[in-house]
Protein backbone atom coordinates (compact mmCIF):
# COMPACT_ATOMS: atom_id res chain seq x y z
CA UNK A 1 0.00 0.00 0.00
CA UNK A 2 1.47 3.36 -0.95
CA UNK A 3 1.65 6.44 1.27
CA UNK A 4 -1.08 8.43 -0.52
CA UNK A 5 -3.53 5.50 -0.18
CA UNK A 6 -2.75 5.19 3.54
CA UNK A 7 -3.19 8.93 4.08
CA UNK A 8 -6.51 8.87 2.19
CA UNK A 9 -7.78 6.08 4.43
CA UNK A 10 -6.76 7.97 7.57
CA UNK A 11 -8.47 11.14 6.38
CA UNK A 12 -11.68 9.33 5.45
CA UNK A 13 -11.84 7.15 8.58
CA UNK A 14 -13.71 9.71 10.74
CA UNK A 15 -16.52 9.91 8.19
CA UNK A 16 -16.96 6.14 8.23
CA UNK A 17 -16.56 5.87 12.00
CA UNK A 18 -19.16 8.57 12.67
CA UNK A 19 -21.85 5.91 12.26
CA UNK A 20 -19.88 3.09 13.87
CA UNK A 21 -21.69 1.29 16.65
CA UNK A 22 -25.12 2.64 15.70
CA UNK A 23 -28.00 0.24 15.13
CA UNK A 24 -29.40 -0.33 11.67
CA UNK A 25 -32.97 0.79 10.99
CA UNK A 26 -34.19 -2.78 11.47
CA UNK A 27 -32.27 -3.15 14.74
CA UNK A 28 -33.62 0.19 16.01
CA UNK A 29 -37.20 -0.93 15.34
CA UNK A 30 -36.52 -4.23 17.17
CA UNK A 31 -35.09 -2.33 20.16
CA UNK A 32 -38.10 -0.04 20.27
CA UNK A 33 -40.73 -2.73 19.76
CA UNK A 34 -39.36 -6.08 21.03
CA UNK A 35 -41.11 -9.10 19.51
CA UNK A 36 -43.34 -6.99 17.25
CA UNK A 37 -43.77 -7.19 13.51
CA UNK A 38 -43.19 -3.78 11.96
CA UNK A 39 -45.27 -3.05 8.90
CA UNK A 40 -44.24 -0.24 6.58
CA UNK A 41 -47.04 2.21 5.82
CA UNK A 42 -46.71 5.18 3.49
CA UNK A 43 -48.67 8.38 4.00
CA UNK A 44 -48.94 11.36 1.70
CA UNK A 45 -49.96 14.42 3.69
CA UNK A 46 -52.47 16.90 2.39
CA UNK A 47 -51.55 20.58 2.60
CA UNK A 48 -54.03 20.88 5.50
CA UNK A 49 -52.34 18.01 7.37
CA UNK A 50 -48.86 19.45 6.71
CA UNK A 51 -49.96 22.83 8.03
CA UNK A 52 -51.36 21.14 11.15
CA UNK A 53 -48.08 19.26 11.73
CA UNK A 54 -46.13 22.53 11.43
CA UNK A 55 -48.53 24.28 13.84
CA UNK A 56 -48.36 21.47 16.41
CA UNK A 57 -44.61 20.93 16.22
CA UNK A 58 -43.41 24.47 15.68
CA UNK A 59 -40.81 23.15 13.23
CA UNK A 60 -40.59 22.77 9.47
CA UNK A 61 -41.72 19.66 7.67
CA UNK A 62 -39.26 18.58 4.95
CA UNK A 63 -41.88 16.97 2.71
CA UNK A 64 -45.35 15.52 2.38
CA UNK A 65 -44.39 11.86 1.91
CA UNK A 66 -44.10 10.08 5.27
CA UNK A 67 -43.12 6.47 5.95
CA UNK A 68 -44.29 5.00 9.24
CA UNK A 69 -43.59 1.58 10.74
CA UNK A 70 -46.60 0.23 12.61
CA UNK A 71 -45.52 -2.24 15.29
CA UNK A 72 -47.98 -5.07 15.92
CA UNK A 73 -47.58 -7.84 18.49
CA UNK A 74 -50.19 -10.54 19.10
CA UNK A 75 -52.74 -8.57 17.08
CA UNK A 76 -52.28 -5.40 19.13
CA UNK A 77 -50.68 -2.17 17.89
CA UNK A 78 -47.72 -1.42 20.19
CA UNK A 79 -46.83 1.84 18.53
CA UNK A 80 -45.48 3.59 15.47
CA UNK A 81 -41.91 4.29 14.48
CA UNK A 82 -40.95 7.28 12.36
CA UNK A 83 -37.46 7.88 10.98
CA UNK A 84 -36.50 11.54 10.84
CA UNK A 85 -33.49 12.69 8.82
CA UNK A 86 -32.41 16.23 9.57
CA UNK A 87 -29.45 18.57 9.36
CA UNK A 88 -27.41 18.98 12.55
CA UNK A 89 -24.71 21.45 11.63
CA UNK A 90 -23.69 20.84 8.03
CA UNK A 91 -24.34 17.10 7.86
CA UNK A 92 -27.31 14.80 8.51
CA UNK A 93 -28.47 12.67 11.39
CA UNK A 94 -31.25 10.08 11.18
CA UNK A 95 -33.16 9.02 14.26
CA UNK A 96 -36.00 6.61 14.90
CA UNK A 97 -38.66 8.15 17.12
CA UNK A 98 -40.83 5.33 18.48
CA UNK A 99 -44.23 6.43 19.74
CA UNK A 100 -46.93 4.78 21.84
CA UNK A 101 -50.52 4.61 20.56
CA UNK A 102 -51.28 7.41 23.06
CA UNK A 103 -48.67 9.70 21.51
CA UNK A 104 -45.76 9.47 23.95
CA UNK A 105 -42.14 8.81 23.04
CA UNK A 106 -41.16 5.23 23.81
CA UNK A 107 -37.60 5.46 22.54
CA UNK A 108 -35.29 7.48 20.32
CA UNK A 109 -32.48 5.68 18.48
CA UNK A 110 -29.95 7.46 16.31
CA UNK A 111 -29.20 5.24 13.31
CA UNK A 112 -26.95 7.60 11.31
CA UNK A 113 -24.79 10.50 12.41
CA UNK A 114 -22.53 12.17 9.85
CA UNK A 115 -21.14 14.96 12.03
CA UNK A 116 -17.98 14.35 14.10
CA UNK A 117 -18.76 11.93 16.94
CA UNK A 118 -18.00 14.54 19.63
CA UNK A 119 -21.22 16.32 18.57
CA UNK A 120 -23.36 13.21 19.02
CA UNK A 121 -25.85 13.15 21.90
CA UNK A 122 -24.97 10.63 24.60
CA UNK A 123 -27.52 7.95 25.60
CA UNK A 124 -28.45 9.59 28.96
CA UNK A 125 -29.35 12.83 27.18
CA UNK A 126 -31.41 10.98 24.54
CA UNK A 127 -33.15 8.93 27.27
CA UNK A 128 -34.73 12.09 28.72
CA UNK A 129 -37.02 12.17 25.67
CA UNK A 130 -38.72 8.93 26.75
CA UNK A 131 -42.24 9.39 28.03
CA UNK A 132 -42.56 12.89 26.61
CA UNK A 133 -45.73 14.00 24.82
CA UNK A 134 -46.22 16.93 22.49
CA UNK A 135 -46.81 19.98 24.66
CA UNK A 136 -45.30 23.41 25.27
CA UNK A 137 -42.77 22.00 27.75
CA UNK A 138 -41.36 19.54 25.19
CA UNK A 139 -38.71 22.07 24.23
CA UNK A 140 -35.03 22.59 24.82
CA UNK A 141 -34.51 24.57 28.02
CA UNK A 142 -37.88 23.53 29.44
CA UNK A 143 -38.54 19.80 29.92
CA UNK A 144 -35.49 18.98 27.78
CA UNK A 145 -32.07 19.73 29.25
CA UNK A 146 -29.54 21.52 27.01
CA UNK A 147 -26.58 19.54 25.72
CA UNK A 148 -23.26 21.18 26.50
CA UNK A 149 -20.90 21.19 23.53
CA UNK A 150 -23.56 19.90 21.15
CA UNK A 151 -26.29 22.52 21.16
CA UNK A 152 -27.10 22.04 17.47
CA UNK A 153 -27.53 18.29 18.01
CA UNK A 154 -29.86 18.94 20.94
CA UNK A 155 -31.96 21.33 18.86
CA UNK A 156 -32.04 18.92 15.91
CA UNK A 157 -33.10 15.89 17.97
CA UNK A 158 -35.67 17.85 19.97
CA UNK A 159 -37.14 19.26 16.75
CA UNK A 160 -37.20 15.76 15.23
CA UNK A 161 -39.04 14.42 18.27
CA UNK A 162 -41.57 17.27 18.10
CA UNK A 163 -42.07 16.73 14.36
CA UNK A 164 -42.65 12.98 14.84
CA UNK A 165 -45.04 13.56 17.75
CA UNK A 166 -47.02 16.00 15.60
CA UNK A 167 -47.06 13.58 12.65
CA UNK A 168 -48.38 10.86 14.94
CA UNK A 169 -51.04 13.20 16.27
CA UNK A 170 -52.24 14.14 12.77
CA UNK A 171 -51.95 10.72 11.12
CA UNK A 172 -53.05 8.42 13.94
CA UNK A 173 -54.96 10.32 16.57
CA UNK A 174 -56.80 13.09 14.71
CA UNK A 175 -57.48 10.93 11.65
CA UNK A 176 -59.75 8.58 13.64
Amino acid sequence: MNLSWTLSLLLLAPAFLAGAGLPTSTEALALAFPGAQCQRKEHFLTEVQAKRVRELSGVELPGLWIVAYEAVKEGRVMGVGLFDTHLVRTLNETALVALSPEGRILRVEVVAFREPTEYMAKPPWVAQLQGKALDNDMKLGRAIRPLSGATLTAHALTDAARRCLALHQVLYREAK
